[in-house]
């Protein structure tokens, strides 16, 4: 089992979606304590612990070099503060694995809406969280995307330089490649929708390696 850990700025302007408008002063996580989910996510027989270091907002959880609009520019942690790096090292220290979601969507960043240069700027987000946090288990994204503006995703590349900086995660989205969307948001999965994880595969790795 993993734990999915959806946490924000939403968490504080009571939202499930936020706008990409919050000022980062909304974002004070005061008594933020990453050993307390670690350490609970673990006593509950959670393997991992995935965190969305990004929402459709576009606020990142890390100081990125590609936005100010991040904790960098919070008042948390006087502006040095790093949530994916508290959870990364609390998730080692308690023996579980380490995710990360980073939301395609952005409704912050002036260069959504432009296909290549969205599609640039989502890969340097995506190196530095999977090159700067140790070994990541899992990656999450998904397919969402703003009514207003047109774009494309490059998903191909997007699921190459994840499995190039992180050879041994699995992802997840809306069409795989690792594992994928069961069915709805109520968690109800139609007759035919199958799992695409191949387990005989994954074995016959294994015995190949011994």
């Amino acid at each position: 089992m993993a734990l999915f850990l959806h946490f924000g700025p939403n968490t504080f302007t009571d939202s499930e979606w936020g706008s990409g408008h919050a000022p980062p002063s909304v974002f004070r996580p005061g008594s933020l304590d990453a050993r307390q989910w670690a350490r609970t996510a673990a006593a509950g027989g959670f393997a991992r612990v995935v965190l969305t270091a990004k929402h459709h907002d576009g606020f990142c959880l890390w100081p990125s070099a590609y936005t100010d609009y991040s904790v960098r520019s919070s008042n948390w942690r006087a502006g040095r503060g790093d949530v994916v790096a508290e959870l990364a090292a609390a998730a080692r220290e308690y023996g579980i694995g380490m995710g990360v979601y980073l939301s395609p969507w952005d409704r912050h960043d002036p260069s959504y809406g432009s296909t290549v240069k969205y599609n640039e700027y989502y890969l340097g987000q995506m190196t530095e969280l999977l090159t700067n946090y140790g070994d990541i288990q899992e990656v999450w994204l998904d397919g969402a995307k703003g009514d207003d503006k047109e774009m494309e995703y490059h998903f191909d590349c997007w699921f190459q330089l994840i499995h190039q900086l992180q050879p041994g995660v699995m992802i997840f989205s809306d069409a795989g490649p690792d594992t994928r969307w069961i069915g709805d948001e109520a968690g109800v999965a139609g007759s035919t929708c199958w799992s695409l994880f191949n387990r005989s595969s994954v074995t016959i790795g294994h015995i190949d390696e011994q």
